[in-house]
């Protein structure tokens, strides 16, 4: 019987709950780690994923940091109102987490039905003695979210700032429990920069100081580059069919550096990212640079990839791409290519610039799921995913890791 891809109960397996990890390791590079290479699994530990990349490998990380994103807040009436914080619903996040005065947000909202969309205010004591006063206005409603107003009475204290004083780290809800001190640095990448995410990517958490050094000693090449994780992660697929399902878009950010080091080295570049959003991003670069043959006139218009603009464009060398990419740069005068992306990678998809994959262990139904079986395919990701539960690898955010080497991918060690 044929498999049919795009049926999103293609992409569903058996996860009990006891599987899915509700608090990270003591270590973080004492995790499991799944190698796939050579049609052959490995059963090894993240602190020897060293030994398994060839030494040409760049391997690319996320760099973007949580933000304490959810808020409490009380009525009249005593009722507790939460308010989580997604994305900004105007302008990009960097913006936004720099303002001094009202900001405007898509946000769920918890116990909505007791919220009568009067001003919603908390007070804290600065430590400087200060009083703050920090409000939540409801702006609209619509299908999958709230549109929400912040502000607050203290014009020199940023909205960044207001995160740090009065929010919550946003822990996965299906950890089912609420978050303890130690989250607030075992949730985030040791190398995170930018804030702007609601979730972490989560498959670099298993990085350390020791697993950069082993890397470095082997000549394997690191870049960053920056999505800010938004409101569809936390979005299941509802449709039968993943060509139903609605992406949301999300910010990125690649440096003029990047771009040129994949423009130099072009398909010779063994590109590894660490977690989907990297590999999301690089891959939207590709498909960007295809997007702007002839560049964009103004620096304003921000570049945007459609959902299924990977499927419908006409594809170009990585090399050509990334030269319309820095032909873009050069000419708006900028050192950072900025765009918005809502790429869907699903089985068919043809893979531009990622050669394989770090990553954690995805829920069943979901497009990173997806994605996973559109690089190694869906019977090999069936094999690998009943070789996690057969042994005892933990699932989900802080659960084990796995290094997925594409079928299409040749991978010699050296």
């Amino acid at each position: 019987m044929k498999i049919d891809l795009d049926k999103i109960e293609t992409y569903n397996y058996d996860l009990p709950l006891d599987r899915i990890a509700e608090y990270p390791l003591a270590l973080r590079d004492q995790s499991k780690l799944l190698v796939y290479k050579d049609k052959i699994i490995t059963d090894s530990l993240f602190t020897s994923i060293a030994d398994y990349l060839p030494t040409n490998a760049l391997l690319v990380f996320n760099n973007t940091r949580v933000v304490q994103a959810r808020f409490l807040f009380q009525t009249s009436t005593g009722a507790t109102v939460e308010i989580f914080s997604l994305e900004p619903a105007e302008g990009g996040p960097a913006e936004s987490m720099s303002s001094n005065g009202p900001v405007v947000w898509k946000c769920f909202v918890g116990n909505a039905k007791r919220w009568k969309h009067s001003l919603l205010e908390r007070n804290v004591l600065l430590p400087t003695g200060e009083s703050l006063t920090f409000f939540a206005k409801h702006i609209d409603k619509k299908e999958d979210y709230y549109i929400i107003e912040f502000s607050w009475s203290l014009p020199h204290v940023t909205f960044s700032e207001i995160f740090s004083l009065l929010g919550d780290l946003p822990l996965p809800p299906y950890m089912k429990r609420k978050t303890e001190d130690n989250d607030k640095v075992r949730y985030q990448t040791i190398y995170a920069k930018h804030e702007g995410s609601v979730a972490a990517p989560t498959a670099g958490l298993h990085f350390t100081e020791e697993v950069f050094e082993a890397l470095k000693l082997k000549g394997i090449q690191r870049k960053e580059v920056t999505l800010h994780v938004g409101a569809g992660t936390f979005k299941p697929v509802k449709t039968d069919s993943i060509k139903d399902h609605l992406m949301h878009s999300e910010y990125i950010s690649v440096s003029k550096e990047i771009i040129e080091c994949l423009s130099a080295q072009g398909a010779n570049t063994f590109v590894v990212p660490v977690g989907t959003t990297s590999m999301r991003t690089l891959e939207s670069l590709y498909w960007l640079g295809c997007k702007l043959v002839d560049g964009y006139e103004q620096v304003e218009l921000v570049p945007e990839l459609q959902q299924w603009d990977a499927y419908l464009l006409p594809s170009l060398s990585l090399v050509d791409s990334m030269k319309n990419l820095l032909f873009y740069l050069s000419k708006n005068n900028l050192t950072v290519f900025s765009a918005k992306t809502s790429l869907l990678i699903k089985p068919g998809y043809e893979f531009k610039v990622c050669k394989a994959l770090v990553t954690n262990f995805h829920q069943p139904k979901s497009t990173l799921l997806c994605l996973v079986a559109s690089l190694i395919g869906i019977e090999t990701m069936k094999k690998i995913y009943n070789f996690a539960l057969d042994n005892n690898y933990r699932f989900l955010s802080y659960g084990d890791s796995s290094l997925l080497f594409s079928t299409n991918s040749t991978s010699n060690v050296e």
